[in-house]
């Protein structure tokens, strides 16, 4: 294998978890009395945590102590309805399976909740994620490389025998920030050609391709 160290996005890279946020974020938003919103503008509104999913989910001009009123809202209902409609994408378990047999090692790095993420990873990938961390406090979130910098002193690994896997501009952005090589998967969260426009290298449109780089 070209890589031994495969550090991986969470929402629109491993799993589809879009029907259960576009869920949590409704049902906030509807509790709180605010508009709902459609699936599509759930999908361009991820890719830089929950907060900022609420905070772009709510009508413009909302003062910030409403925004944090729905987002405790989200937390309370996403800590428990997390797992009712996100799954894998297809062929993903097998792939990362078949790198764990090669002896590399497998990390997921998410803007998402750190609970979260360790919970769908325990649900979904038990002892198949060699580390997994999601957002937490004092930690600056993607793009800034400072979890997949944490992940590969953990490892003890260098970044040059390491690949960076997402689907998004926030994506692409903490690869180079962090200074090594993307694969941005075309099956996630944005469109092809939007991924090419914000500085994508080397795109893929199914899970196998990873292993054929």
């Amino acid at each position: 294998m070209k890589y031994k160290v495969y550090i991986f996005d969470m929402d629109g890279t491993i799993l589809n978890t879009l029907e259960d946020l576009a869920n949590a974020l409704n049902y906030s938003l509807g509790t709180n009395n605010y508009p709902e919103r459609t699936i599509d503008e759930v999908r361009r509104f991820l890719g830089n945590g929950i907060y900022k999913l609420v905070e772009r989910g709510v009508p413009t001009g909302t003062e910030k102590a409403d925004i944090d009123k729905v987002f405790k809202t989200f937390k309370e209902y996403y800590s428990v309805h997390c797992e009712d409609k996100t799954k894998p994408y297809e062929n993903i378990i097998e792939i990362i399976k078949k790198l764990r047999v090669e002896n590399c090692h497998i990390a997921v790095v998410s803007n998402k909740a750190d609970y979260a993420v360790q919970k769908l990873c325990e649900r979904y990938f038990p002892n198949l994620i060699d580390i997994a961390v999601g957002e937490r406090e004092n930690v600056r979130k993607k793009p800034a490389p400072d979890s997949v910098l944490e992940v590969l002193k953990k490892l003890n690994a260098d970044k040059s025998t390491a690949v960076y896997i997402g689907d998004s501009e926030v994506d692409i952005q903490t690869a180079k920030n962090a200074d090594m090589d993307s694969i941005i998967v075309t099956w996630g969260f944005r469109e092809k050609a939007y991924l090419l426009e914000n500085g994508a290298k080397l795109t893929i449109d199914k899970p196998i391709d990873i292993l054929n780089i």
